[in-house]
């Protein structure tokens, strides 16, 4: 039945992968679905407003407040359905802008080479060298916690991983034959880059954006309940933790929620990821 539905969103090459593919893709799908159309709608799904106070400190669930309250009376309901619009955007933001940056240095570098590369080589060599929540940590007590910093920061930590795959799939192709008929037509490194490298290492990128994202979003997550992500009175499911977790003392559930709201998408996104590997390999059941 989930896999009929969602075989009637997607056009028809999606459709008939869909219909193929096995339950775990499925299931990873499906959250993934209803995750963005959270995020997405979150203002008409909430009751409540992200940081409208609404009841008492710690109030218990009930029928108004289905989570209960957390430390300032706000709905932990409506805040975990704002969080998920402001975690994953603020993930899937952060991820785009590291790819950007990973794969053009990384083509560049590959397509180049000589010194071009061994500049770039030497620059990520150095990034990748220096623990990264050590980095991140320094750099945003450096320029502040806010989402522009939080974002760049993060989008330069993962920006050197992505470079180091990009380059390497790159390298196989770049001394391909086609490649370098394209060179001895006098064809410019950036067309030679764009029209004939780039739709080749389309599969293996497309993959790898669906584990950094996983990674990117754990490590918002974790810089939120150390207190240097995303700031309040932004609901976000990291700081929800940290700012509930008194609860867990009073044996109450509700500050592991968004941890397994966390948990759930990490998940279902790899499920998908090792699907997608599946068929850019080529393998067969």
């Amino acid at each position: 039945m989930v896999r009929e539905s969602l075989a009637l969103l997607l056009p028809e090459g999606g459709a008939r992968l869909i219909k193929t593919a096995p339950l775990t893709a499925v299931f990873g799908m499906l959250v993934i679905a209803v995750y963005i159309l959270t995020a997405v709608f979150a203002p008409a799904i909430a009751p409540y407003g992200e940081a409208e106070v609404v009841g008492a400190s710690f109030q218990p669930a009930d029928e108004t407040m289905l989570l209960g309250g957390d430390q300032l009376g706000r709905d932990l309901f409506s805040r975990l359905i704002f969080g998920a619009r402001n975690t994953v955007g603020i993930a899937l933001v952060t991820t785009a802008i590291a790819f950007v940056i990973g794969t053009l240095t990384g083509l560049i570098a590959a397509s180049m080479g000589g010194w071009v590369d061994q500049i770039l080589g030497r620059i990520v060599d150095t990034l990748l060298a220096i623990p990264q929540l050590i980095f991140a940590l320094l750099l945003l007590t450096i320029t502040g916690p806010s989402v522009r910093n939080l974002t760049l920061v993060i989008a330069l930590l993962y920006a050197p991983l992505i470079f180091r795959l990009a380059r390497a799939v790159a390298g196989g192709i770049v001394v391909m034959d086609y490649i370098e008929a394209a060179r001895l037509r006098g064809e410019r490194t950036w067309y030679v880059i764009m029209k004939e490298v780039l739709p080749n290492v389309t599969a293996p990128l497309a993959a790898e954006f669906g584990l950094r994202f996983c990674f990117v979003f754990l490590a918002i997550s974790a810089l939120s309940f150390l207190g240097l992500g995303i700031q309040p009175p932004t609901a976000d499911w990291g700081s929800m933790v940290r700012e509930n977790a008194t609860l867990i003392s009073f044996g109450a559930i509700t500050p592991l929620i968004p941890a397994a709201a966390i948990a759930l998408l990490t998940v279902a996104v790899n499920f998908v990821v090792d699907w997608m590997l599946h068929i850019s390999s080529g393998l067969k059941e």
